[in-house]
């Protein structure tokens, strides 16, 4: 167990505005596997993907800025986060503005995933984890390279990786982000999820592929004004 791991989240997080999880308690393991996986779609300032596996009781966590690939030939920027607790990968909802992270997450995939080397801390120190994740939408053998060259200088928790499929049997040139664009919790969209929590649901639209039944094009900014919803090719 790895509890101090969890202060930098801590800190950034008031748990009287934000109903993120504070931590500390458990949840139930789901699939083949012992360890959970998870992939959250978050809208913040920018679309990203939040990837996170399980260690050592926490969730080591990478912000993946154009989601994962399924081709072997596409190497993705994966920046490392701070460490969540388990418990957020159960999180789906919308986090208030003023708040870190201000925006709408949603549970895009789950399930569970196993180390190639059982000694994920050496893994890490090394700069390279091959692991098989068992998800509803990614599957299969991938790896988390550590760039050098890219981002993070000397704060370990800012460091640039590069998250890269494998070449198996379900590697393919399929675009998953726009193929699977729902939540594999609550089967919402972005948009949807937003309306729900009574957060930004035109910026939530701007992460919905327009092709797969985003919501209305018009919706309400603010008091007596309304914006045009813009397309997403």
């Amino acid at each position: 167990m790895r509890p101090m791991k969890l202060n930098e989240y801590r800190q950034k997080r008031n748990f009287a505005a934000t109903p993120e999880p504070q931590g500390g308690g458990s949840v139930e393991k789901k699939g083949k596997g012992s360890l959970i996986y998870a992939v959250q779609k978050h809208m913040a300032t920018h679309l990203h993907y939040d990837l996170r596996l399980e260690w050592g009781g926490v969730l080591l966590s990478w912000a993946v800025p154009k989601g994962p690939s399924l081709d072997p030939a596409v190497k993705r920027l994966a920046m490392q986060t701070e460490d969540h607790p388990v418990e957020y990968a159960d999180f789906e909802g919308v986090i208030p503005p003023g708040q870190y992270g201000a925006g709408t997450v949603m549970l895009w995939d789950r399930g569970t995933w196993e180390p190639e080397s059982p000694d994920v801390d050496a893994s890490l120190k090394a700069g390279e984890i091959k692991f098989t994740i068992y998800g509803k939408k990614l599957q299969g053998s991938w790896v988390l390279v550590r760039s050098h060259g890219l981002g993070g200088g000397k704060n370990p928790l800012r460091s640039a990786w590069l998250l890269i499929k494998h070449q198996d049997q379900y590697a393919s040139t399929k675009d998953v982000e726009q193929d699977e664009p729902r939540s594999v919790a609550s089967h919402r969209l972005l948009a949807e999820i937003a309306r729900d929590g009574g957060g930004d649901v035109e910026k939530a639209s701007l992460g919905d592929p327009a092709s797969k039944g985003a919501p209305a094009t018009s919706v309400k900014s603010g008091p007596g004004r309304s914006r045009r919803r813009k397309g997403i090719s």
